[in-house]
Order: structure tokens, then sequence, then C-alpha cells
């Protein structure tokens, strides 16, 4: 916040301008001096020698006036001075009285006309003045006015503000802050201002210290102690600025401890449930190997020689428990991570988080998305995972091919809401092993396709392969959100 300077309190008025005399303070004094110049001038005309005329000076005393009166008390004035002067004017002996008064008569309306010029002259030149300072006041009061609502709708921002907000000086003092840093920083502690920001921020107070010729603005992530000793992360957005007291440092503030718990969590929750569902797959393919080897142990029974072979026997009995253990059930239970998802905003999440990439590898994203889109019953992290993974698999398969082009598709079909991705790539050779795991040749073990399928029916979706006459398309079907209450409660 930069606070607003007067100068004087008296910045805004137009008639303290300290380089003109006409000034509404010394009117009075003016038109005082003004009249007692030309009674003066006056006074001396008449007592000079009558050859001599001092009607020239009359002007000073309306240049003086002329500042002040009206256009009316002008005219007036200079008539009366003009008036004045011809009364005094010397007359010539040695010319006739008819030659003398028209000389009289000429000067008089030359002195009236002078005299008259000056005076609306000076007035002119005031006048506008006045309107100029006038002008200049009332745009100088709009700004300042302007400036005020600024600052004023900007200090309800700050202290209306979720994010605290603190402004540091170089030396490390809190200057201001607003309450949520309050609340943040230290809720139950004394006021935060003229308090080092190393106590609360210890990676803020080495950017304070860091010399830099350049004012920068950037971010980081580090971690906040309370007075209490309680740790925080803490995500600040923090830029430098110069002023006359030196390099200061501006900074927004945000708790991420919660959203570093949630992460956490929800990762772990996905790592245990990815486990689950590998696990499964490994426990099926255990199952096939254990049941080939009983069949070939029972045939191998019938043979004499083995029937009283105790390691034999032992090898029967170490088969059928690997096969007991093997059924044993890993996954989780269905819908276990689902709930009411907004489709059209997991969509625009996908859409950044796979932007860049794809426009590094030149490929071209093209969205058909229907709107609106109703809500859907599904795991809002899940549906995230199986739509990178479908668009990862898209990009490595286009990055030979001349065409490169993503379409992703979603449309309301019955009860269901249809994602497809459809590209232009290689295609798929064997679309009837598309979701087997452990695949030879397949990347990670063909597992991508197998766990995103697993985890679109763990909520009631499914993932299916679409023939495409190029590339390959692959859909995603999500329960609309009345449908699967429906289906629930049948």
């Amino acid at each position: 916040m930069v606070p607003l300077v007067h100068s004087g309190g008296h910045a805004s008025s137009p008639m303290r301008d300290p380089l003109s005399i006409f000034v509404p303070a010394n009117r009075r004094k003016l038109l005082l001096a003004a009249g007692v110049f030309g009674t003066a001038i006056a006074i001396l005309d008449w007592r000079t020698e009558p050859y001599i005329s001092l009607g020239f000076l009359y002007l000073f005393p309306i240049m003086i006036a002329g500042g002040y009166l009206s256009r009316k008390a002008i005219i007036i004035v200079a008539l009366l001075c003009a008036g004045l002067d011809f009364s005094n004017l010397p007359t010539n002996k040695h010319e006739d009285e008819n030659q003398n008064d028209s000389e009289r008569f000429i000067h008089l309306v030359f002195s009236s006309v002078g005299f008259l010029g000056t005076g609306l002259f000076i007035s002119e030149v005031s006048r506008n003045r006045r309107i100029a300072l006038q002008r200049h006041a009332d745009e100088l009061a709009d700004q300042v006015k302007r400036r005020q609502e600024a600052e004023e709708h900007l200090d309800v921002l700050v202290e209306s503000s979720p994010a605290a907000i603190v402004t540091i000086g170089s030396d490390g003092k809190i200057l201001l802050y607003n309450e949520a840093a309050q609340r943040l920083m230290a809720p139950e502690a004394e006021p935060l201002r003229g308090q080092s920001i190393s106590a609360y921020l210890p990676a803020l107070q080495q950017a304070v210290e860091t010399p830099s010729s350049t004012v920068f603005r950037t971010t980081m992530q580090c971690t906040g102690r309370r007075p209490n000793g309680e740790l925080f992360l803490a995500g600040v957005w923090f830029s430098t600025y110069r002023t006359v007291s030196g390099t200061r440092v501006a900074a927004i503030i945000v708790d991420l401890s919660e959203d570093l718990r949630s992460r956490e969590d929800l990762s772990l929750d996905y790592l245990l449930k990815k486990s689950r569902i590998l696990m499964s797959a490994a426990a099926h393919e255990v199952r096939n190997l254990c049941g080939a080897v009983l069949v070939v142990y029972n045939n191998l029974l019938r043979v004499k020689e083995l029937q009283d072979n105790e390691d034999f026997h032992a090898l029967g009995t170490l088969v059928q428990s690997l096969q007991r253990v093997s059924a044993l059930e890993l996954q989780a239970a269905p819908g276990q991570n689902a709930a009411v998802v907004e489709l059209k905003t997991v969509l625009d999440e996908f859409h950044v988080l796979i932007e860049n990439a794809y426009r590094e590898s030149g490929i071209q994203i093209v969205w058909q998305v229907a709107e609106p889109l109703p809500l859907v019953w599904a795991d809002r992290y899940g549906l995230v995972q199986v739509f990178l993974n479908l668009a990862k698999n898209s990009q490595h398969a286009m990055l030979a091919t001349k065409a490169k082009r993503l379409c992703v598709q979603a449309s309301q079909e019955d009860g269901w809401i249809v994602i497809r991705f459809e590209d232009t790539g290689v295609g798929i050779g064997s679309p009837e092993n598309l979701f087997r795991p452990f695949q030879r040749g397949a990347d990670l073990g063909g597992l991508g396709l197998y766990v995103s399928r697993a985890i679109m029916r763990s909520f009631g979706g499914e993932l299916a392969y679409e023939a495409s006459p190029a590339g390959c398309c692959f859909a995603v079907s999500v329960p609309v959100l009345r449908a699967a209450k429906e289906s629930v409660n049948a």
C-alpha cells in the first residue's frame, strides 16, 4: 500500500499559485494599491507643468486592477483614467483652438482604447490562468479521488483475501500484513508488524538478504514455523520492488499442509489399490499355472513308482497350498472411492496436463465435448489416471506417423457419458490381447490398460476398445449420477 501524500493540504487550490500575484488573498491589497496608485498619478499629473502629461502611468493601476475586476468595471476604470488624462493634457498656444481640440480628442480616443485594451487583456490572461489552474486542480482532485478509491478497494481486497499477504523491509522486518497472515503464521501471538520474517519463514528471509540488482518475481515452497513450534508447508509467491528506503519484498503465502496430506493419502490409497489390482492379476496367472501343474500331478499319481514317493506327495501339497493362496480376493470393494464428479472440470484439468507435452511432440488435440454434461458417479483421481494413460499410449503410437492428431469426444449415450480417445497412430495389431496383463513385448508388461480398466470397473465404469479405420479408439464409459443411483437401488 502506497500512502497518499498531500503538499500541505493546498495542492488542489488554483489560487495558491506561488508564481502569480493574482490570488484571492491579495485581492483587497492589490485593489487598494491600484486605487492609491491611480490617485497619486492624478494628483501628480495635476501638479506638474501643463506641457508634461503623466497619463501613461495609468496603465499600471489598470493592469493591477484588471486581474480582479469584471469587464464592466474595467471599462469604467479605463474611461475614468482616460478622462483624467484628457483633462490634464497640455495645450499648444501657437496653434488655434480647433486644432488643439482635435488633437486632444484623438489623444482621448487612443488613451481610452489603450487603457481599455490593457485592462481587458490583463483580465483575460488572469481569467484564462484561473481557468487553467482550476482545470488542473479538478484533474488533481479527480486523480486523488480515484487513487483513494483504488486504495480503499485494495485495502478491502487485501484484508478479505484468504491468502496471507505481507511486505518485508530490506532488514527482514515485516512492515505490513493482513489478517490472514496473522492467522497463518501467529494466530495466538503478538502482531506481526516489526517482527523478523526469519522467525516464521527462514527461506523467505534468505530471499530478502540475497543481493540482486534487478527486480524479480518467483515462487517457492518452504517449511514455515509458528511460535508454538508447529510446522506447516508454505507456498510463497513473492516479488521485490525498490523504494527510497531500499529494496522490499511483497509476498503472498498459503498453507499447503492440508493439500500435502490429502495428496499423500490419495497417492498411498492408489498405490494400495493398484497393488491389489496387480496382485490379483498375478494371482490369476498363478492359479492358471497351479491348475496346469495339478493336472500333471494327478496324471503322475497313476505311476506306481511315484505313489509311495514322499517328495512327490510333498510337491503336490505345495502346489495345492499355492493355489489356495492365489485364490484370495485382493480387490477393493466396488465404488469405495467413488463420488459425484463434474466431468467437464476433470476434462479441463486433463487438457491442461497434456497440452504442453502434446504441443512439444507436434500433436494436434481436437476437443469435441458436448455441453452441458450431467454429473457422473466416478472416482475423480482415477479418471484422470485413466485419461493420462490413454493419452500417453496415443502419444507413443503417433511418434512415427505423419498425421498426428488426437480427438477427444465426450457425449451422453443412454445412462452413460462416453469419452472416446481416437488417434492417428499405428493402430492395434491384436485387439483381443489388449487388456491381458503380463504380455510379451508390451511396455511394463501390458499392465497399463489392465489397471485402467480395473480402475474404471471399481466404480461401475468401463474401458473398451473400438475398431477404427485408422489408428485406434478407446471408449471410457462413466455412469451418469441418476443411472448409477438407480442401479444401486435396484
